[in-house]
């Protein structure tokens, strides 16, 4: 079982490396998205295995990696990029750096049925009435639609259906 671990730790790691490289590259650029999503997730989860197998595998060489600097600057530099989208750009806001569709998205959420109907041009009544036919009660028109999730024991995602405009 060793010998087999050892012969394809640093295989898998290049393959799995090579799938997020190519999904990573493809969700940057927004090309099929709903198709590279769940497998860049997945697979770099997976990648985590051939991972640990090959420091295991390698230990002894890393070992004199890890007395140099160089190692030391890249793993913090490594790590003040990925603080970088992890901070929020907005310190009020509290926000980070997500795409702004889903800053968008709350707002929505926190608005009234009068606000979100004026700006899905509708009326507070008929945005009610789509409301009420989803399974939501609304029982103040001046709550939230994330109110409205709440007390109809639903989440907020399953609003997102009933307010997209076809």
């Amino acid at each position: 079982m060793t010998r087999f671990l050892n012969r394809t730790a640093t295989p898998l790691i290049t393959g799995l490396f090579l799938v997020a490289l190519i999904s990573g590259v493809a969700l940057f650029f927004h090309w099929n998205a709903g198709a590279f999503h769940a497998m860049h997730e997945w697979l770099s989860i997976v990648l985590i295995l051939p991972f640990a197998l090959h420091l295991w595998k390698n230990w002894r060489p890393m070992t004199a990696y890890l007395r140099k600097p160089v190692f030391g600057l890249a793993l913090g530099a490594s790590a003040l990029a990925a603080l970088a989208f992890v901070l929020p750009t907005d310190a009020a806001s509290g926000r980070g750096g997500r795409p702004p569709q889903f800053a968008l998205a709350e707002v929505m959420l926190s608005g009234t049925v009068s606000e979100v109907a004026a700006i899905l041009d509708q009326t507070p009544d008929a945005l009610t009435e789509r409301l009420g036919a989803a399974g939501f009660t609304v029982h103040d028109p001046e709550a939230s639609l994330h109110e409205i999730a709440v007390d109809s024991d639903q989440p907020d995602t399953a609003l997102y259906a009933v307010l997209a405009v076809d």
